[in-house]
C-alpha cells in the first residue's frame, strides 16, 4: 500500500490515477495506493470514494516530501470528514525546529547522524500522536496511527481485539530490529522518520507485540539511493529500503522467542487485511487469493544474495539471518523461488469491502 509523499504526490484524483496505470503495468506485488492530505485539498479528500484507495494519510509532522498538514483548524475539519480509514504520520514539528536549532548550533550543518533520535524525540511523537487520538475520540474518526517508535506512545492505545477498537497503531520492522547503538554503524543509512530510538523503547515495542495494543507491522519502505543518503544530516533523506529483508528479520523475533509464529503472521496478514477491510486476502481460507510466503529455516547474511532494491543497499547488511524466504505466491502465481524473481507475475489491485 503506497504513500502519497512521491513525486508527484497523490494530492488529486489524476495522480491516483497515473498510480494505478502503472501499478497494473508493472507490479509483481499486489498494490493499492493511500491518497494524501495538504493544507488546500479537503474537498477533494472528503469525495474520495472509500473502495478506490487503501487509507486517507496525513503527516502531522514533517517528513520527506511537502504535506505537512498541523493547522489545528484543517486537522479538525479532516478528522471530521475523512470517508474511510484515516491514517497519521505523527511528530510534532514544531518541537523538532527547535530541537535542530539547538544541535544546529553547536554543530553548524555537521549534525552528527547519532543526533537523529534526540532531535525527533520521544516528546515530539507523543505530542503528535496524544493531539490524534484526541480528535479522533472527538469526531469518532476510523484511526491509525502508523510508525509508533517510542515506550510512551503505547498507553495511548488500548489493549483490546482489534474489532472492537476505532483507534489502532502500526509498529514498523526497523523500530523493532534497530535500536540507536546502530547509528554509530549506519550512519545516515538508519535515519528514517520517526527515528529509530533508545534499546528500550525497542524492547517495549517487541513486548506490545504480544497484546493487542500494536495491531500491525508495517515496512514504511523507502528506497532513497545511496548518493542521496551520502549528504550531510539536513539534506540526506529519510527511509529505509525494508522489504527485501522485513519477513526474514522478523522471524529473528520468532527464533529467539520474542513473538510466537502465530503472532508474527496476525501482524503481519490476518490483522492488514481485517484493518483496511481487503477483500479475500490475508488468510489461508478457501476461496480466498493465494498470496503466500513460504520459510525455509536456511541462514544466510544480507550480502550474500543480491540487493534486489534498485537503491541497492540494504540497512541489513552484514546481519545474519536463521530464515530466508524460498517461495513466494502472488495471487496464485509464483513471483519469487528458489532466489529468482518471475518477472512474468502481475500483482492485481487490492479490492477494498466498505
Amino acid at each position: 500500500m503506497d504513500m502519497p509523499n512521491t513525486s508527484p504526490p497523490t494530492l488529486r484524483m489524476a495522480a491516483l490515477a497515473d498510480k494505478k496505470v502503472i501499478a497494473a503495468r508493472d507490479s509483481l506485488a499486489n498494490y493499492a495506493f493511500h491518497f494524501g492530505v495538504s493544507s488546500d485539498n479537503l474537498d477533494t479528500v472528503a469525495a474520495v470514494d472509500p473502495r478506490e484507495v487503501a487509507g486517507i494519510k496525513v503527516f502531522m509532522g514533517a517528513s520527506t516530501g511537502n504535506m505537512l498538514v498541523d493547522d489545528p483548524a484543517v486537522l479538525d475539519r479532516l478528522f471530521a470528514c475523512a470517508p474511510t480509514i484515516l491514517i497519521a504520520h505523527c511528530e510534532d514539528t514544531p518541537s523538532i525546529r527547535a530541537n535542530e536549532e539547538k544541535w544546529r548550533a553547536i554543530h553548524g550543518n555537521a549534525v552528527p547522524m547519532w543526533a537523529h533520535p534526540l532531535i525527533r524525540d520521544a516528546a515530539a511523537c507523543y505530542k503528535s500522536s496524544s493531539l490524534a487520538v484526541d480528535l479522533a475520540r472527538k469526531h469518532g474518526t476510523r484511526l491509525h496511527v502508523l510508525h509508533i517508535s517510542t515506550a510512551c506512545e503505547l498507553a495511548l492505545f488500548e489493549d483490546k481485539p482489534p474489532a472492537e477498537k476505532r483507534i489502532t497503531a502500526e509498529v514498523c520492522v526497523h523500530h523493532l530490529l534497530f535500536d540507536d547503538h546502530d547509528y554509530a554503524r549506519l550512519g545516515s543509512h538508519l535515519k528514517c522518520n520517526p527515528a529509530v530510538k533508545t534499546q528500550a523503547d525497542r524492547d517495549a515495542l517487541r513486548a506490545a507485540l504480544s497484546s493487542n495494543r500494536l495491531d500491525v507491522i508495517g515496512t514504511d519502505h523507502a528506497p532513497h539511493t545511496w548518493e542521496e543518503k551520502a549528504r550531510p544530516y539536513f539534506s540526506a533523506p529519510s527511509g529505509l529500503p525494508l522489504v527485501q529483508h522485513a519477513l526474514p528479520g522478523l522471524m529473528g523475533l520468532v527464533h529467539d522467542g520474542i513473538i510466537d509464529l502465530p503472532t508474527l503472521v496476525a501482524k503481519t496478514s490476518h490483522r492488514v487485511a481485517d484493518l483496511f477491510g481487503i477483500v479475500e486476502r490475508g488468510y489461508l481460507r478457501e476461496g480466498y487469493w493465494a498470496d503466500l510466503a513460504l520459510i525455509a529455516d536456511r541462514p544466510f547474511g544480507a550480502p550474500d544474495d543480491p540487493i534486489l532494491n534498485r537503491c541497492g543497499w540494504s540497512p541489513f547488511a552484514g546481519r545474519r539471518f536463521r530464515s530466508r524466504v524460498a517461495t513466494t505466491v502472488v495471487s496464485g502465481n509464483i513471483a519469487w523461488h528458489d532466489n529468482r524473481l518471475y518477472p512474468a507475475c502481475r500483482g492485481q489491485a487490492l479490492v477494498f469491502g466498505r
